[in-house]
């Protein structure tokens, strides 16, 4: 059976696209919706949406991740603390913050209580993710290569927190 060159053509381009469409999947995850689970503070999509930025809003309740290198926060060096910035509960001293180079700001410790995980399964790889224990907000991933004394990076993304200086 010979096929046309049109025939051809189209193939490549349905092929194409296919592939492009799962490419892009895979790349950037697809928005999720936070964390499922009972938490202290709870608000409708809705609600949300009037309290956050349309940034913040993508970040902690569709576990967006925001472009390397865009936060404030990632040269924030000043005594302090790093709040949720959906519900204010304090995450991260300054104290455990370092520089990763990561383009995203990094902690080597949460505050005890502070931070709750979950299995991540976007960009094809298995990932620890990190919401707020409070209102299960996205914050970032923990990974285990960061520096004593913990040996992990809290890879958070900065528009889901606030800074409190001391």
């Amino acid at each position: 059976m010979a096929f046309t060159r049109r025939e051809i053509n189209l193939g490549v381009i349905a092929v194409a696209a296919a592939g492009a469409a799962v490419l892009g999947w895979c790349l950037i995850g697809g928005r999720r919706e936070a964390i499922a689970g009972t938490f202290e503070v709870t608000r409708t999509p809705e609600e949300w949406r009037k309290l956050l930025t349309p940034e913040q809003f993508a970040v902690l309740r569709e576990q967006d991740t925001e472009r390397a290198f865009t936060s404030p926060l990632n040269d924030e060096h000043r005594n302090g603390i790093f709040t949720c910035a959906g519900c204010d509960l304090p995450l991260f001293e300054s104290k455990t913050k370092f520089d990763s180079g990561t383009g995203w700001p990094s902690f080597y410790q949460p505050i005890e209580g502070a931070v709750k995980t979950d299995t991540d399964h976007t960009f094809g790889m298995v990932r620890d993710e990190v919401h707020c224990r409070r209102c299960g907000g996205h914050l970032g991933h923990v990974f285990n290569d960061g520096p004593p004394p913990t040996g992990l990076r809290y890879c958070m993304n900065g528009v889901s927190m606030k800074f409190i200086p001391a």
